[in-house]
């Protein structure tokens, strides 16, 4: 028997969150890497001629403040994850993952202060894309239902809170899962929109 890297797309995802994070706690300890290359800016910090800042829009998915921050996050991923890879193909997942990214950074840039960094936001799109597996043209899944409800549903309640947590991130990356799964069918299943080929 052999060790299979049988999911590419989430298994680079974590190793490069887990790298990112392991650098800058040990051997880039005194040089901000999580703050410069993987938190996306807030409203007003934003400058359009920065190569960084554009490259935050996505990196930010990477970056987690503590192992604390990473671990759960990447628990879910790796759970979901394979058997969304399985489904939609390696290469559609990494677009989710990056469109997922681009719009919360863009939106974070747009409306919050503080940077966002974590992929809590891809966490949310995965459990909301992934009740919708099994979907079928002209159906909703109640999966898909009750997931949003439960979710979605603590997170818009969690967002009154004062606390340090992007619930945004989090409302707008099962919002984007949802409409991956609504117009993005399974590789090799019916329904949805099909890529030209």
């Amino acid at each position: 028997m052999r060790i299979k890297y049988n999911a590419p797309t989430v298994l680079s995802f974590a190793f490069i969150s887990a790298l990112a994070l392991l650098l800058s706690q040990t051997l880039l300890r005194f040089y901000p890497l999580e703050e410069l290359w993987f938190t996306a800016p807030g409203k007003g910090a934003f400058r359009p001629g920065s190569f960084r800042c554009w490259v935050t829009l996505f990196t930010h998915i990477a970056g987690h403040a503590a192992w604390s921050h990473l671990v759960p996050n990447f628990m879910i991923i790796l759970l979901i994850g394979p058997i969304l890879e399985e489904h939609y193909g390696s290469f559609y997942l990494l677009i989710m993952i990056l469109v997922t990214a681009l719009i919360t950074g863009l939106l974070n840039i747009l409306f919050f202060t503080t940077g966002l960094l974590g992929a809590s936001g891809v966490v949310f799109m995965m459990i909301l894309l992934a009740s919708f597996t099994n979907f079928t043209t002209g159906e909703i899944p109640l999966t898909f239902i009750l997931i949003l409800i439960l979710y979605l549903g603590r997170e818009v309640i969690n967002s009154f809170a004062s606390n340090n947590i992007s619930e945004f991130a989090h409302i707008v990356g099962g919002f984007t899962g949802s409409l991956f799964g609504f117009f993005r069918s399974p590789a090799g299943k019916g329904g949805g929109i099909r890529p030209s080929t």
